[in-house]
């Protein structure tokens, strides 16, 4: 979606080469009747998709954190933001319930719940009526555990109880989902639900590179699997070794020639070259930006092992699928803040940034 900003210049151009006369008699009457229709159709549709755009935020923004509805908006928008409310409202209720049945503060994480399920079934027709105590509990497993108990003559005896335990792996969390509720999320579904998530969380896009970045990846679940070693690695790009163009650690900076850390290392590759997972793992987080690591895709290896791939010009799996090493999950591309078709590959433990040479095969 083009963002308003692009749009509305885009827009002003297109007027201004419609009013401007000395441009109409440099380029030509004939020239100007050709394109006249064209520029203000482009300039139509640029129009249409700036308020689309500024119509989902708006239908987000109500949903999540209420506020008066526009008189003038549409019924239709006015009816599913005050049903998706409604089941907002009720989701509440059932989080509530499952949180008091949680131990050592793990309790389950409301935003999260909401994210995925407006990403799933805003618009649908009447989402409020779906049973959200059964969505709810797709986020969290149920264990019965024993606990010593004093009695009032002061003798002690054992008794269960049920805890409710956060799933952690969204890929868990999606396969119950499916399975519970008959609903599969879609790639566009997953990645949506993050961006929401990220969005009502902290009250702004997602960021797409810097410590802010860092910070997000840091805070998105991620597998309680233990890492298993590197003895499965492979290439990320085949012959990664001979197409290196710039390596880990700090040098100058393409854009401001600025003395910088450099996080992992660039392959330079031709566009469409395969991307492999390094190792077997779950995607954690696909995104589709134009700014930062561009299209990125990240795998959870487990024991906080993490490998990150960016700038790809095609994304070819999913937030919550498991992958082996090998699977090729990506094409090379020049998205984001690029100057060149490459692979930005990253390796993280703990959230710490490696040097991938010490890793890979």
């Amino acid at each position: 979606m083009a963002d308003p900003a692009t749009i509305s210049m885009a827009i002003k151009a297109s007027l201004t080469a419609l009013s401007d006369e000395r441009l109409r008699k440099s380029i030509g009457w004939i020239v100007v009747a050709i394109l006249s229709p064209i520029i203000v159709t482009i300039a139509l549709i640029l129009a249409i998709l700036s308020g689309t755009a500024s119509h989902n935020s708006t239908a987000l923004e109500l949903s999540f954190n209420g506020g008066a509805i526009s008189e003038k908006a549409p019924v239709e928008f006015r009816v599913h933001i005050e049903d998706m409310r409604y089941s907002f409202a009720l989701l509440d209720y059932d989080i509530k319930s499952i949180n008091s049945k949680t131990e050592h503060d793990e309790s389950l994480d409301s935003v999260r719940v909401k994210a995925i399920f407006y990403a799933l079934y805003f618009g649908d027709e009447r989402p409020s009526l779906i049973n959200t105590l059964q969505f709810a509990d797709c986020f969290v497993v149920y264990e019965k555990r024993t606990r010593t108990v004093t009695n009032e003559d002061g003798s002690t005896s054992k008794e269960t109880y049920i805890v409710s335990v956060p799933i952690k792996e969204l890929s868990v969390i999606y396969e119950n989902i499916a399975k519970v509720m008959g609903i599969t999320a879609t790639a566009d579904d997953r990645a949506n639900a993050t961006e929401i998530y990220y969005r009502i969380k902290y009250g702004r896009p997602a960021p797409t590179y810097g410590k802010e970045f860092d910070d997000f990846t840091n805070g998105l679940p991620i597998s309680d699997v233990p890492f298993v070693g590197v003895d499965g690695f492979t290439e990320p790009v085949a012959n990664w070794r001979s197409s290196v163009t710039s390596e880990f650690g700090y040098r100058k900076d393409p854009f401001t020639g600025q003395k910088k850390g450099h996080g992992g290392i660039d392959v330079g590759k031709p566009k469409g070259t395969p991307i492999y997972s390094a190792l077997d793992g779950t995607v954690m987080l696909v995104r589709y930006s134009n700014t930062g690591y561009g299209y990125h895709v990240m795998v959870d290896h487990g024991g906080g092992f993490i490998t990150l791939y960016g700038h790809c010009s095609k994304l070819l799996v999913s937030e919550g699928q498991k992958v082996s090493a090998g699977t090729k999950i990506a094409e090379v591309g020049t998205t984001g803040r690029s100057t060149g078709n490459h692979l930005h590959f990253e390796i993280r433990i703990n959230g710490e940034k490696q040097n991938p040479r010490s890793y890979l095969p």
